[in-house]
Parts: structure tokens; C-alpha cells; sequence
């Protein structure tokens, strides 16, 4: 027990970042075979922030379905799983294959699934979930499209609401939106701070001050503005017609 509450003492990125590590390594593994007939296929359920952390609660990663095999892993060392991963079985012998649909890992030890990544029928990731302070609500979704990161969206304050959205091309940010005076509602976004990117750094922050969904103050990166006013002058210099400053041939 006294090494369990020292394991859930270690800093949030430290443990955060064991886990990603840990996931993918070999511990003690516990596998259980499930029924193969006929396999299954199911979307992946959009889930609320807030919703509890015990379990996903969502049918990819449900083990019992036929046609899936689960594995449960050990990366921590106190003979407790703390990652568990359901496995979709495609094709038919000898070319039968297995591939992971739903990783779930309890990052701190208490019993409950921190980060929840789903995946589709190619292996590709679909959305992740994770409750980053580990208050056993889910404060973090992350979606991808063709397994490549398109939006992250945020419960910066933990109230349980989305107030920060986060819009990636390429794996890099292109837009962060955020709602700072909390206007939004379940059915409605209503951000008060658009933020964009060039080449992962902010360079333009535009503030909706009175709420009328309209930018009224700007923000711009001077030294960012400078560098980009001097490659325009640059190359318009270096594109200029050379016939207009060299004599007429003849």
C-alpha cells in the first residue's frame, strides 16, 4: 500500500509520459480469447467531458463481443493491469490477423482508465480521451481522420465544458479557439479568442471583447510581421522583369 501511494505522488507529466511508453511494452501479459464468429463493427460513441473514468463505456472497446481478444498488461510492477487493449480478429486462417481497436491505461495507479484511445477496423487511430489531472473526469478528446490528428478539444478549467478548441493540418497547429467567458453551451460554440499559427508558432490573436462574435482587438507577433514584410520585399525585388532595366537588344 506504501508503494502504491508513493507511485501516485510522481508528477502528472512524468506519469503521463510513462504511460505512452509503457503502453506499448511487453509486460505481464494476461490474454483471454473470445467467441470468433462472426465479427462485429461498431462506431465509435462521442461521450461527454465529465463523463467517469472507471471504464470507457464504449462497444469498441468491449472484449466480449465476438470475434475480439483482449489483452491486459502490468507496466508498473505492483501486479495490478493497468493497460488493456481489445483486438479485433480480421480475416480467416492462415491469414488471420488481429488488430487493436481500444487501448485503455490507468496512468497514476487508482483504479480508474486515465487515457482511452480508440482505433478503427485498419488499426488507425479514431479519438483519444484523457483525464489529465486525474479527477476521474475525462477533460482532453483528441480526433483524428486517417489516423493523422485533426482537433484537440479542452476543459482548461475542469468544469466539465469544453472552452478550448484546437485545430491541427499535417500534425501541426493551424487555429486554437477558446472561450474564456465561458459563453458556450452544449448545443452552441461561441468563442471570444481566435489564435493562428505558421510553422507551430502563434503570430495573430484576434479578442471578441463584448460577445458579438466579432474580433475587436488584434494581437500580431511584431517580430514575426517583420520577418514576413521582408521576405515580400525580397522577393518582389528579385521578381522584377530584367527586360526593364537592361537595354534593348538590336
Amino acid at each position: 500500500m506504501t508503494d502504491r501511494k508513493a507511485r501516485n505522488a510522481c508528477s502528472t507529466g512524468l506519469l503521463f509520459a510513462s504511460a505512452i511508453a509503457l503502453a506499448a511494452c511487453s509486460g505481464s501479459a494476461v490474454s483471454l480469447k473470445v467467441n470468433t464468429a462472426g465479427v462485429a463493427k461498431e462506431s465509435v460513441k462521442a461521450r461527454a467531458l465529465g463523463a467517469p473514468t472507471q471504464g470507457s463505456g464504449d462497444a469498441r472497446c468491449n472484449a466480449n463481443i465476438p470475434g475480439r481478444e483482449v489483452s491486459e498488461y502490468d507496466t508498473s510492477g505492483d501486479d495490478i493491469p493497468d493497460v488493456r487493449k481489445v483486438f479485433l480478429q480480421l480475416g480467416d486462417p492462415p491469414n488471420q490477423r488481429l488488430v487493436l481497436i481500444c487501448r485503455e491505461s490507468d496512468v497514476n495507479s487508482d483504479g480508474r482508465k486515465d487515457v482511452v484511445r480508440y482505433y478503427d477496423d485498419d488499426g488507425r487511430s479514431l479519438r483519444e480521451e484523457a483525464d489529465r489531472n486525474f479527477d476521474g473526469k475525462m477533460d482532453s478528446i483528441t480526433v483524428y481522420q486517417n489516423g493523422e490528428i485533426v482537433r484537440t478539444e479542452l476543459d482548461e478549467n475542469y468544469d466539465g465544458k469544453i472552452d478550448t478548441k484546437i485545430f491541427f493540418s499535417q500534425g501541426k497547429p493551424q487555429r486554437a479557439e477558446r472561450d474564456l467567458k465561458g459563453r458556450s453551451t452544449d448545443t452552441q460554440w461561441r468563442p471570444d479568442r481566435w489564435e493562428y499559427y505558421e510553422g507551430g508558432r502563434m503570430v495573430r490573436m484576434g479578442t471578441d471583447v463584448d460577445g458579438d462574435a466579432r474580433v475587436d482587438h488584434w494581437d500580431r507577433d511584431a517580430a514575426w510581421k517583420k520577418a514576413q514584410d521582408a521576405d515580400a520585399a525580397s522577393g518582389a525585388a528579385s521578381g522584377a522583369d530584367p527586360a526593364a532595366s537592361s537595354p534593348s537588344a538590336g
